[in-house]
């Protein structure tokens, strides 16, 4: 690998009511935000009580806010939270997610199929059912959110991957800022 890819894959999850346990969290459903680092896997994930263009900028800023890179494009699938690119709307006007993409001068690459960028948050998702939510119960939407960002960060960027020589996200991201290295 010669450089940091400078790129993020962006997408969303639906959480099952099933999940959910106690009187506030009953009947609702929240939602995943997923960020990951093309080169490092590093991810960053946030919870939202709505899937919409307003929590899909929210999360974009809490994520650029976060990650200690500089981004220079973010893909996305073609959802409604991100692109209205098949808007019946004949005007051509931009989203608020793409709206704060354009104020930070990143480039928004919208996706037909599943390129590596995606299929890694697809993957780290199928993760997520297998490592979090198989067994965890939330209470309320805050219980969720907390519980959600300690998993993320006590365990899926502290994991050892093959893909990164077996090591963690953390630890690739760690050794590029402070080495500078671009190799596994």
């Amino acid at each position: 690998r010669d450089e940091l890819s400078g790129t993020a894959g962006t997408d969303r999850r639906k959480i099952r009511s099933i999940l959910l346990s106690g009187n506030e969290a009953k009947g609702k459903r929240f939602y995943q935000y997923t960020a990951i680092d093309e080169y490092s896997r590093w991810r960053y994930v946030e919870a939202f009580e709505e899937h919409s263009i307003y929590s899909s900028a929210v999360f974009l800023r809490y994520f650029l806010e976060r990650f200690p890179m500089p981004v220079e494009c973010v893909q996305t699938d073609n959802g409604i939270e991100f692109t209205k690119r098949f808007s019946t709307s004949r005007k051509e006007t931009l989203t608020l997610f793409q709206r704060v993409l354009q104020e930070y001068g990143i480039r928004n690459k919208l996706i037909r199929h599943l390129p590596q960028g995606i299929m890694k948050i697809e993957r780290s998702h199928r993760k997520d059912n297998e490592r979090f939510y198989a067994s965890h119960t939330f209470y309320s939407f805050e219980d969720f959110s907390k519980q959600l960002k300690t998993y993320n960060h006590k365990d899926y960027n502290q994991f050892p991957m093959r893909p990164l020589g077996w090591k963690s996200p953390q630890t690739i991201l760690k050794e590029f800022i402070q080495y500078g290295v671009t190799y596994v």
